[in-house]
């Protein structure tokens, strides 16, 4: 197997997918609707398409992505290994998330990343690719290759995992709750903010690394705080005191919670950009439980770290 030593270079150029590509040499034209990679699924598995690349490259920020380019047409070969990515995915529990990129269906993703030949398995960590091997393994050597993978990216301090995805629910049936956060959602429902912040906290602490456990974390945390604040007097007290922190971060939750998420962004950066020191990390820390509340992935989200850097450097 012809494996690099992960490292991390520079940043995906998505500015293929913005413009009509042709397909890489020798591919069959890709046909109409979703691709189909033909590969069986894991719950840490998923087809890639245009509509969904760039929300596969940001989950790279939770926790490693491996992208399997393959052609079932070209070399049928290079499908098998997809199947077996896929079914050794889910021996990691969440360590990796593998994307399915059929280059027959979606040629734009593989001009996009340069692809040169397949089948070739690129990592990408924080968004930032690696290319990894280019060989067809027994996929006994593929886990070998995986666990020395991930021994190395923990030795670079990247432990984050990802979650499980769903399966869709049958037309008529409820979607089965995650038993992990119905001790939560059942204090949420009773009113018990304290109790759901306690069930959320431990939850956080058992995995730092579970992204709906965070967020649920953070947006008790912002109803805890909120608790009996009265808008009205809380604006007014901002208006007269615009650097006093307290005053500003319970504006920024009462709007959060009034569904005014740009409001309660901006008026934090702001407040980030006025401050120093102290005041400027509590202002900075705020902010950064909000996005987590709100949703890393959320579009909002990345426009306000954006903005947030800015006002930082």
């Amino acid at each position: 197997m012809t494996q690099q030593p992960f490292s991390r270079p520079g940043a995906i150029d998505l500015s293929a997918l913005k413009r009509p590509a042709q397909p890489p040499a020798g591919s069959p034209a890709p046909a109409s609707g979703a691709p189909a990679s033909g590969a069986g699924h894991s719950a840490y598995s998923v087809d890639v398409t245009e509509a969904n690349f760039q929300q596969v490259i940001e989950s790279s920020m939770a926790a490693p992505v491996l992208l399997v380019f393959f052609s079932r047409t070209q070399m049928p070969e290079s499908g098998n290994l997809a199947d077996d990515m896929v079914a050794v995915s889910g021996e990691f529990e969440g360590r990796y998330l593998v994307g399915l990129v059929d280059i027959d269906a979606v040629p734009q993703i593989a001009q996009a990343m340069q692809i040169q030949s397949i089948p070739l398995v690129v990592a990408v960590v924080d968004g930032r690719p690696m290319p990894l091997f280019q060989d067809i393994v027994p996929i006994e050597e593929l886990r070998t290759a995986l666990t020395q993978v991930g021994q190395q990216l923990t030795t670079q301090g990247i432990t984050g995992r990802h979650q499980p995805r769903g399966v869709e629910p049958v037309e008529g049936e409820e979607p089965e709750v995650d038993p992990r956060y119905a001790a939560a959602q059942d204090a949420l429902g009773e009113g018990d903010i304290d109790r759901a912040v306690a069930e959320y906290q431990k939850l956080v602490d058992a995995n730092p690394a579970d992204s709906e456990a965070v967020a649920g974390l953070a947006m008790a945390k912002v109803l805890q705080r909120t608790q009996g604040a009265d808008l009205n007097a809380a604006r007014a007290a901002a208006a007269a005191a615009p650097d006093d922190v307290e005053a500003q971060t319970l504006v920024a939750d009462l709007d959060l919670l009034g569904g005014h998420v740009e409001d309660a962004f901006t008026r934090l950066i702001n407040l980030v950009a006025r401050t120093a020191d102290a005041d400027r990390a509590k202002a900075r820390d705020h902010l950064l439980a909000l996005f987590a509340a709100v949703g890393n992935d959320d579009e909002r989200v990345l426009a306000g770290r954006r903005d947030l850097a800015s006002a930082l450097f």
